[in-house]
């Protein structure tokens, strides 16, 4: 189980740069030159978190994009799910079924329980937190 997936991490390290620059229009190749992130991949995060209306896109001559909301407001958890899904430790999958033991599964409510610790973790590191250790 990975964590945090390239993805994600790349969105990170581009929220980042962007909201340290938050008066400015930032370009793609820009991003690509500070960040050393491959532009294919860097494009499609773009393009995801504009989806996501955490950026917005400027087109055209002097284009690029800029954050839309502020670091506090941004919290690694939805990030996570954003690139990722959302957070599961155990899906309680046995031979490509779901576990006949599932509402009995001892485990599986300790399991739980260590994946709410974590949800709750995630959901208070902002990006502001993140900018603050820069």
């Amino acid at each position: 189980m990975k964590l945090i997936t390239r993805d994600t991490d790349y969105a990170v390290r581009a929220l980042i740069f962007l909201a340290q620059e938050q008066k400015r229009i930032i370009s793609t190749s820009e991003l690509v030159s500070h960040l050393r992130i491959p532009r294919p991949f860097l494009r499609k995060i773009l393009q995801r978190l504009n989806k996501e209306k955490l950026l917005k896109s400027y087109k055209g001559m002097g284009g690029g994009f800029r954050l839309t909301v502020y670091p506090h407001r941004i919290f690694l958890l939805d990030l996570i799910e954003i690139f990722q899904g959302p957070l599961r430790i155990n899906e309680c999958i046995f031979r490509k079924r779901v576990c006949p033991n599932i509402k009995t599964c001892k485990l599986k409510e300790k399991i739980d329980s260590i994946q709410r610790y974590v949800r709750s973790k995630l959901k208070d590191i902002t990006l502001e937190m993140l900018l603050k250790r820069e």
